[in-house]
């Protein structure tokens, strides 16, 4: 195993790779005997004497880690020009993610380029068994990681990206009350290039960026953000007052806010989503244990169209619209993960429940084309892939784990205090998730 990994802080970008634990062997401490007896490891499970986890890398295609100078607790995957369903390797990606660091004035923006990420090293292994022809020495498998760096005032409570008349922008939700609108084109050309960041670097140019737009009609900070799937530049955001603002674009590269937040939630707002195929139709979850959805067209105090009152037993910090199904999944402070049919959303009785993660869950997302897959994390240090296709086997049963639900595909494991999870919707099986110890970014041999 080697002890490489990827670091990017405000003033350099080396590399760096590490594998996670995510299985537990049991043996001597220290290097584990070839005779060690493994199993698999439950979460939550105590360590006997003697036994270690180590992490099995034959059950992932790709595992990566990336740190930064400060945690990024929000990020976004940019939308590439290399084209989609990419599995030849090593593989590339683009993200732009938001520190949190310490000390408020000491917070940036960073346009991440992740590139030369190769299979992990039992994936290439397997692979060369079969290839004779191998022999040759291969190009180094040292990961890269070169970001370009945009001052932020305050922490960056979420980041979410979009494509506007073919330029990639992002709006950042700031600890300080503020939205702003970024045009990250620029850094995106810096880092492609060593020459260009070191200027960029040097030159101090993170310090001279300044935001397209900024709307500061919100009388609280927030953290629920969404850009519209179907409509170009148009924006929701929502705050710990209650409040909802839609957004959309006017000429000049600017933004009408509508003054008139949406009404129904009795406390803060936790995430949105757009409908991924109906324009003006909108949904959010908060604090007050409700998930409501809005049609965006009528009046902000009529607007609320659907509720489920109690849609949780605590605060609903997620939720995730799938692009194929009318399905939304919710997590919630009490650690359920719920799936909604919005055809009988005012039921008010969820199509599927999974109680798994033993912490709030703080991340959900949808597979980008498999309707019946999802990821969910949360501050229990754990990311699940789930599979609602799977039905429990009667005939299997004595195969199946105690207390783990059939559709619980994979749990990875490693990160501490997880925060976000998003698929690589150009890279298949690709996610990319964040939490306080920094970046993983990993393909399982499940999905």
């Amino acid at each position: 195993m080697s002890d490489e990994e990827m670091e990017v802080s405000g003033e350099s970008s080396d590399e760096e790779v590490e594998q996670e634990d995510n299985e537990m062997t049991k043996g001597e401490s220290g290097e584990p005997s070839e005779n060690a007896k493994t199993e698999v490891y439950l979460p939550g499970k105590p360590l006997e004497e003697g036994e270690e986890l180590t992490c099995d890398q034959s059950a992932y295609v790709l595992y990566h880690q990336a740190q930064t100078s400060a945690p990024c607790l929000s990020f976004d995957i940019i939308k590439d020009s290399f084209g989609d369903n990419r599995e030849t390797f090593p593989l590339t990606a683009y993200i732009i993610a938001g520190t949190q660091a310490s000390q408020s004035h000491y917070n940036n923006l960073i346009v991440m380029k992740l590139s030369n990420l190769h299979k992990t090293a039992e994936s290439e292994e397997n692979e060369d068994d079969d290839d004779e022809d191998s022999g040759e020495e291969d190009e180094s498998k040292t990961p890269k990681m070169a970001g370009a760096l945009i001052k932020h005032q305050g922490c960056v409570n979420r980041i979410r990206s979009t494509v506007i008349n073919n330029n990639i922008v992002a709006a950042s939700w700031s600890e300080l009350g503020r939205v702003n609108i970024w045009n990250l084109m620029p850094q995106l050309q810096v880092v492609e290039s060593d020459q260009l960041l070191s200027n960029y670097t040097k030159e101090n140019k993170c310090n001279l960026v300044t935001p397209m737009f900024t709307f500061s009609g919100h009388q609280k900070e927030g953290f629920a953000m969404d850009w519209c799937p179907t409509f170009e530049g148009v924006l929701a955001t929502g705050d710990c007052k209650k409040d909802i603002h839609v957004w959309t674009p006017s000429e000049g590269g600017t933004w009408k806010v509508d003054q008139r937040p949406l009404i129904g939630h009795q406390e803060s707002v936790e995430d949105l989503q757009w409908s991924p195929n109906e324009r003006h139709v909108l949904a959010s979850c908060s604090v007050d244990k409700s998930i409501r959805v809005w049609d965006t067209r009528a009046n902000p105090s009529k607007a609320c169209m659907i509720t489920c009152e109690d849609a949780h037993e605590k605060d609903v910090n997620v939720i995730s619209w799938n692009k194929n199904e009318p399905f939304v999944v919710s997590g919630g402070d009490d650690g359920f993960l719920h799936i909604w049919d919005l055809r009988k959303f005012q039921d008010k009785s969820p199509l599927a429940t999974f109680k798994h993660h033993t912490g709030p869950v703080t991340t959900v997302e949808w597979h980008p084309t498999d309707s019946a897959v999802f990821a969910s994390g949360g501050s229990d240090n754990q990311i699940a892939l789930w599979d609602l296709s799977v039905e429990k086997d009667s005939e299997a049963e004595s195969e199946e784990v105690e207390g783990v639900p059939p559709q619980l595909l994979f749990i990875h494991q490693g990160q501490n205090n997880i925060k976000e999870l998003h698929w690589h919707s150009q890279l298949p099986g690709v996610i990319i998730s964040t939490a306080e110890s920094g970046f993983n970014i990993f393909r399982t041999i499940s999905v």
